[in-house]
């Protein structure tokens, strides 16, 4: 399983990044409001599903470079470290503005239209896929058993996933009037920002 030090440095910068509002966030908070918690739960779940789809396909698929092309593998990690870097510097220098669709349509609501928005927006999410195969790579032990490590890696993921858009959908139009007075988005990118720099310069470097 993954040390101590390395959850240590996973845990916070995969909080930080998945609490900031983004795609799925905003969806979470515009549904809680215009629907409520209980039936955004099944959003959530499609979400929750197309995820965990993402980074086991992206693990699986670095864990294929890693153990067949060990050089490939070492470039992969610097080009994934810039990329990392390159977000955490974009997350800076954006405005902190929030894009929320006021307007749900009725389709949207039945259950199976829910959970099938959630997972479609989830999968065909391309930055997610990028995040994905840039973040997790420098939180691999190649000499450790990879199933356990995706495992626990994973279930951090889905916790930290399930618990922000709890959190958003929740919070409705309180969290809504925090997130649009001042700085406070701008704020948030910055911290998550800092910490992709962090870790994008502590995987190209390490």
């Amino acid at each position: 399983m993954p040390d101590f030090a390395v959850l240590a440095v996973f845990i916070p910068t995969f909080f930080f990044v998945s609490i900031t509002p983004g795609m799925c966030m905003t969806l979470a908070m515009t549904l809680g409001m215009s629907i409520g918690v209980r039936r955004t739960l099944w959003m959530m779940m499609g979400e929750l599903i197309g995820v965990a789809i993402v980074a086991v396909a992206a693990v699986m698929g670095v864990a294929s470079v890693m153990l067949n092309y060990p050089e490939a593998f070492a470039i992969l990690k610097w080009l994934g470290g810039t990329y990392l870097a390159y977000i955490g510097i974009n997350m800076w220098r954006a405005k902190g503005k929030m894009a929320l669709t006021d307007d749900i349509e009725q389709q949207q609501v039945n259950r199976s239209a829910l959970f099938y928005q959630g997972l479609i927006t989830a999968i065909a999410n391309p930055k997610g896929w990028a995040f994905m195969i840039s973040l997790l790579p420098p939180f691999i032990n190649v000499e450790a058993n990879l199933n356990v490590q995706l495992a626990i890696l994973l279930s951090i993921i889905m916790l930290t996933e399930f618990t922000s858009m709890m959190a958003y959908a929740a919070g409705g139009k309180s969290l809504r009037l925090f997130l649009s007075r001042g700085d406070n988005i701008k704020w948030m990118n910055r911290i998550a920002g800092s910490l992709m720099i962090a870790v994008g310069l502590w995987l190209a470097l390490g």
